[in-house]
């Protein structure tokens, strides 16, 4: 098994398209099972297909988006890049509770309760939304 704290962070550039999904779920639960202690795959897995799916909805061009997943000796962090350099809607505090009835407005929501940890930074291209997770 890979140390955590001696490991490179896994990038990888996805594409801007609905198909960017179950590589980005798959390429998480590949990095963590790298972990010596364990994560929750499955939250990890949901709250970063939730940050791909944000970022090819609300970003307009074709550019690839990137993920990053970065093992720590506490859990790991996943970022999404993208080339929107405007922050997404509040992570912090998400607002009120979704409509039942509709399909989307939820996942910043499932990032803010499910996570120990999220939020946004601005890159050189745009903006990286992360969230960490801890270690079971």
């Amino acid at each position: 098994m890979t140390e955590a704290a001696d490991a490179s962070p896994w990038r990888v550039s996805l594409p801007h398209s609905a198909e960017a999904v179950p590589l980005a779920r798959a390429l998480v639960r590949t990095a963590l099972a790298h972990l010596e202690e364990t994560t929750h795959s499955d939250t990890a897995e949901l709250l970063t297909a939730e940050l791909v799916a944000n970022a090819i909805q609300h970003t307009r061009d074709d550019h690839p988006i990137e993920l990053v997943v970065e093992l720590l000796p506490t859990g790991c962090q996943v970022e999404v890049h993208d080339r929107d350099p405007a922050p997404p809607g509040n992570l912090t505090d998400p607002g009120d509770m979704p409509d039942p009835w509709q399909e989307d407005g939820r996942g910043l929501l499932l990032i803010s309760t499910l996570s120990s940890a999220c939020g946004h930074r601005a890159t050189d291209q745009g903006k990286a939304v992360w969230f960490t997770l801890p270690a079971c």
